[in-house]
């Protein structure tokens, strides 16, 4: 279990991970297994959980040591919560890192691995594929659906695969907690794309659809009729809000070269960030307008690294590492650090142990809080990267809490990546015609070189933006032969194959077949007035809706789950749908026609 530094000599040593949920004693006493007595804290039976996520967010902000630009909704709340600086993304890019959370599985094993999988499919000559994990797998939010939990999605979803309808009891740009049932305990995700890397393109400007977050679920908002929620300091363009003064003095990190369109691809940076706080700031007002903040855990964190050049998409800790932070209900803990290691796939876990659910065996994470967490906390981070958009690099990193190794599959192959989309930032634009020039640094000019390495060992303390490499050093031998052989054996616990191409991969996925497999049409009987629904596809979720005669059609799915009654004269809709293939068909019949 995990100790917590003394703040001062009359502070307790306090764990977070032996948080309680079910009928325990407030304050309770148990021994880690370092005999150390640590506090047992009461959290609430069922507790609410609500996730802020941001894109693209590398450390920037000042509960994490940057002063740059004020975030008054963040910094509240890490004073009232509890700081992570040590979480890590599977992936330096969005959706394989949510396919992680979303699975509790890391994305080179079920085939989630390639930015995207549906897309850039003349380039690769391939065809739109889902990733496909085991039959077994489930979204966690079903999971938490079953538990009786309201979990809704606002509103990016992206998980490499198509959720199927029984993941969500709300999914869209105005889904809230507010629509649950009276007492309810909900999962509610909101997703705030304005720190998103296009976010430095020219021309800037904020999102319209952020405005969302302000609106407190309301779906008869008008973009076009109201405009921004708060007009003042706008530009002349009207959608962009100056937070930040433009001659703000920018730590500048030493792989981007110091020029002025540099310069302003931060101040965009920082600008965003503080438009995201504010949004932040909308939902947890909500929050406490309905008087739920105590009985609430909340968590904010990044969905990976940082969107600057050599942040997204890379391995690097400024790739995968993003800032989280998480208030517990009556402020526990509140203003302090939990050092941790903590990787995306330990989320799914995570969000059952919160809820007094076991963690399933699938998952490849380990809880970090709740009642199942393990004694022993996580040694080893591990993250991977392959094929971003049109272009295919195969990479596999393990961490410790100092070192890094990385592993090239492709040695013979440049580090740079021409990706399209991240080109469009001047300041890589700045970069790539100050290389082409001659006028790049020695440390700037190591993200061109032409090849690299087959391994590549980083003491992340002493160089955090790993940028001299140790593996040849002997000094390093034995860390370095650690890290290989955890490597290795992660590799094979996860069946993950960095060496076999994607067109292989996407032969196993779908079982030789050339086209993706279908979910079979469910098969609905009735037995004394019991409805039974089953499905011949292993694994497939079964979602259903029912319309009475005087009813409106639901807009909820519905988890099948047991038998159950049907009033005469209704109509029963019904779709199943196994992760990573097509949904079967969704059919509708009329109560009378179940005989």
């Amino acid at each position: 279990m995990t100790i917590h530094k003394a703040f001062t000599k009359r502070v307790l040593l306090i764990c977070l991970a032996c948080f309680a949920l079910a009928s325990c004693q407030s304050k309770q006493k148990e021994a880690t297994s370092k005999n150390v007595e640590v506090e047992v804290f009461e959290l609430p039976e069922r507790p609410n959980i609500l996730w802020l996520v941001t894109e693209d967010m590398g450390a920037y902000i000042p509960p994490f040591g940057d002063t740059t630009v004020k975030t008054p909704h963040l910094t509240r709340l890490a004073n009232e919560g509890v700081i992570y600086p040590n979480l890590y993304s599977t992936s330096g890019v969005c959706a394989p890192s949510r396919a992680a959370i979303a699975t509790g599985m890391y994305p080179s094993s079920i085939g989630a691995n390639h930015m995207r999988t549906n897309s850039y499919t003349q380039v690769t000559g391939l065809p739109a594929y889902e990733a496909v994990p085991p039959s077994e797998v489930k979204m966690v939010s079903e999971l938490l659906r079953k538990a009786g939990y309201y979990c809704t999605n606002n509103y990016k979803e992206d998980y490499q695969f198509r959720a199927p309808k029984t993941a969500w009891d709300e999914s869209s740009k105005y889904a809230h907690w507010r629509n649950r049932e009276v007492n309810q305990p909900f999962f509610s995700v909101f997703n705030f794309t304005e720190t998103h890397e296009s976010g430095l393109f020219e021309p800037y400007g904020f999102r319209q659809v952020e405005t969302r977050h302000y609106r407190a679920g309301d779906t008869t908002y008008s973009w076009k009729k109201n405009g921004l929620p708060d007009a003042k300091n706008r530009t002349a363009e009207g959608n962009t809000k100056v937070h930040l003064p433009k001659n703000t003095k920018f730590n500048i990190p030493p792989y981007l070269a110091d020029t002025e369109a540099t310069r302003n691809d931060m101040w965009k940076l920082y600008n965003n960030i503080a438009e995201m706080d504010q949004q932040v700031g909308a939902v947890l007002k909500q929050l406490e307008d309905d008087g739920l903040l105590d009985n609430t855990i909340v968590f904010f964190y990044g969905d990976h690294g940082g969107p600057l050049p050599r942040e997204k998409r890379l391995i690097y800790d400024s790739g995968l590492n993003t800032p989280m932070i998480i208030r517990f209900p009556k402020k526990l803990k509140a203003g302090t650090k939990e050092d941790k290691m903590i990787s995306f796939i330990d989320f799914a876990p995570t969000l059952l142990s919160l809820i007094n659910e076991k963690p399933l065996d699938y998952m490849q994470g380990q809880a970090f809080l709740g009642k199942h967490q393990p004694k022993k906390e996580r040694k080893y981070i591990h993250g991977a990267a392959d094929r971003f958009d049109g272009f295919t690099d195969v990479l596999r990193a393990v961490r410790d809490k100092k070192f890094k190794y990385i592993r090239n599959y492709k040695p013979e192959q440049g580090y740079y990546l021409p990706v399209e989309y991240r080109e469009k930032i001047p300041a890589m634009q700045d970069l790539l015609r100050l290389r082409d020039e001659g006028e790049l640094n020695e440390v700037q000019m190591q993200w061109f070189r032409t090849s690299k390495p087959k391994d590549e060992l980083f003491d992340c303390d002493a160089d955090p933006f790993e940028l001299n490499n140790l593996a040849e050093d002997p000094k390093y031998k034995e860390k370095l032969s650690e890290l290989k052989h955890e490597m290795d054996r992660w590799l094979e616990t996860i069946n993950d194959d960095p060496n076999m191409l994607e067109k292989q991969l996407v032969n196993k996925l779908w079982n030789g077949a050339n086209k993706q497999p279908v979910t079979a049409t469910p098969k609905i009987s009735n037995f004394n007035n019991e409805i039974t629904i089953l499905c011949s596809t292993e694994g497939a979720s079964i979602g259903y809706k029912i319309k009475t005669k005087n009813s409106k059609l639901p807009s909820v799915w519905s988890i099948y789950k047991t038998p159950f009654k049907l009033l005469k004269d209704s109509d029963l809709i019904v779709e199943a749908h196994r992760i990573g293939y097509k949904p079967s068909r969704i059919f509708t019949v009329n109560s009378a026609n179940l005989k």
